[in-house]
């Protein structure tokens, strides 16, 4: 069942003016008294005052451990939007001199149930009301889902979209009015979640940050299996680990200099040719060469997924610049990263061999059978026209989500929208060289995408470019433009390469 969200609030909100009325404003009185909320489908659990600065209980402090936290109140819910549906998420309200008036939702990674407390500790910071939930589940086993697929329907669309529309009305209740913005922010899996809200849920949010989405999530694990299997469906393929750095610096080598910078990037992955068969062996295999066989299995990984038979392409390949990362989803693996999504999800048998995969026939069944945990559709016309803006970003090194798969999505967004020129007005992609998945990398991979969405939503100015800084020791030691795709960021020709004011935003196409 999907609840929208005019006709949800016309059937709670009455059933909330007793509160109401007694909270004229948070602070005046106890958190602990929205407990007494009452919303349909959904029990206020537990409600918490923490001190500012202080340890939360349950909580690390991770990557927002060096932020100065305000007081804030800590609402836990639990939501049963649909039978064998059990969506558990936290509200954080921040007191009312420090609350700047919006809400942000907060996205999760992979198929974990883990809220992303980190994010939530940043958003509390900048003064928002935020939340975030376990998409219905716990842990990050995909078993959870063996005879429950109510569960994958909360996991792909239904608990983000169940948490911000319940979460509004803790966020009414407590301050007794509606945040004047609503944005939500994720990557990877959060990416994928608001693309998801974007599509689905046009009115949840009025601008959402997209970055490096797994939105294709089917045709995402395609590749996965594509890439493990060139490397080990023969054994001669195999592909050590310790041969990934000579890749990724031959690869760095010979396309480096194609942005007019020589600067350890690759601006513009998708026209790199590099092939990796100038690194075939003369003599003894070493780590210092490719065998015949890596070099094949090197190629159909960089040329992605296809259909043997029709020659389809299923899903982009993986980009010169990524292979540091090839590690952690296919290089050095005994199976393909996710084959429990294959076993429990898709083929419901745990001991289904990834060596048997049809590209044809499996491949069309899977898109087909899965379809409802994708936001691929290209279609945002009523966000657009519930004058909602969407940053979406990618690194041009992700080793995870394959940036051409990004730029896919994004340009297949243009066409059915009517143009660049009209997509543009509410929807920009912005490319990042050298930054690995939602982070790191050797390039400058630190930029405000929040709060370049929401200058864009609440003052009208569309982003031209956002500055991006590199840090080494906490220094930072390098700053970039990043340009609305597919516009590129080209160095003047005079100072200091890693000075941003030394660069324009340029179309490569142009030169």
């Amino acid at each position: 069942m999907i609840r929208h969200p005019f006709s949800f609030r016309q059937t709670v909100i009455p059933a909330c003016l007793g509160l109401l009325a007694a909270m004229s404003a948070f602070g005046e009185v106890p958190c602990e008294k929205l407990t007494a909320l009452t919303i349909a489908g959904a029990t206020v659990t537990s409600a918490t005052s923490v001190a500012a600065g202080a340890p939360i209980p349950g909580v690390g402090r991770g990557r927002g451990g060096t932020l100065k936290l305000p007081e804030f109140c800590r609402v836990a819910v639990v939501s049963k939007p649909a039978p064998d549906s059990e969506v558990h998420f936290e509200v954080w309200l921040p007191g009312i001199e420090a609350w700047n008036g919006k809400f942000e939702g907060t996205g999760n990674g992979g198929y974990s149930g883990a809220l992303d407390y980190a994010a939530m500790q940043r958003a509390l910071a900048n003064g928002y009301a935020t939340a975030g939930s376990d998409t219905g589940h716990s842990g990050d086993d995909l078993r959870f889902a063996v005879g429950h697929p109510a569960k994958i329907d909360d996991w792909g669309w239904r608990a983000v979209h169940v948490m911000s529309e319940d979460a509004k009305l803790v966020v009414h209740a407590a301050y007794g009015r509606f945040a004047d913005h609503s944005y939500f922010e994720g990557c990877s899996t959060g990416g994928h979640q608001a693309l998801m809200e974007a599509e689905r849920f046009p009115s949840d949010y009025d601008g959402i940050v997209a970055g490096d989405p797994g939105n294709n999530r089917v045709r995402l694990n395609i590749g996965f299996l594509w890439s493990w299997l060139a490397l080990y469906k023969d054994p001669a393929g195999a592909l050590p680990t310790s041969k990934l750095p000579l890749i990724n610096k031959a690869a760095i080598a010979a396309c480096d200099a194609m942005d007019g910078v020589k600067d350890g990037l690759i601006a513009e992955p998708l026209r790199c040719k590099f092939d990796p068969a100038t690194l075939l062996c003369k003599g003894a295999e070493s780590d210092a060469c490719l065998t015949a066989p890596q070099v094949s299995a090197v190629q159909k990984i960089y040329a992605g997924a296809k259909n043997p038979r029709t020659g389809e392409q299923l899903f982009a390949g993986w980009v010169r610049g990524s292979e540091l990362g090839w590690g952690g989803y296919f290089v050095g693996h005994a199976e393909p990263a996710r084959v429990d999504f294959w076993r429990y999800w898709v083929f419901g048998d745990p001991a289904w061999d990834p060596r048997s995969f049809d590209f044809d026939h499996d491949a069309a069944w899977a898109v087909s059978a899965m379809r409802a945990i994708d936001s691929a559709s290209p279609d945002l016309k009523a966000f657009q026209a519930n004058k909602g803006k969407l940053v979406m970003y990618s690194g041009w090194a992700d080793p995870v989500v394959p940036p051409g798969d990004v730029v896919r999505y994004y340009e297949a967004a243009q066409q059915f929208m009517g143009g660049a020129a009209k997509t543009q007005d509410f929807f920009r992609l912005f490319m990042v060289p050298g930054m690995g998945h939602c982070s790191g990398g050797p390039g400058p991979a630190t930029f405000d995408a929040l709060g370049t969405l929401d200058t864009w939503v609440t003052k009208g100015v569309a982003p031209d470019k956002m500055i991006a800084s590199h840090s080494t020791n906490g220094a930072v030691d390098r700053t970039r433009p990043l340009c609305p795709y597919p516009l590129v960021a080209h160095w003047k020709g005079t100072g200091s390469t890693d000075e941003a004011g030394q660069f324009v935003c340029f179309s490569a196409a142009s030169r």
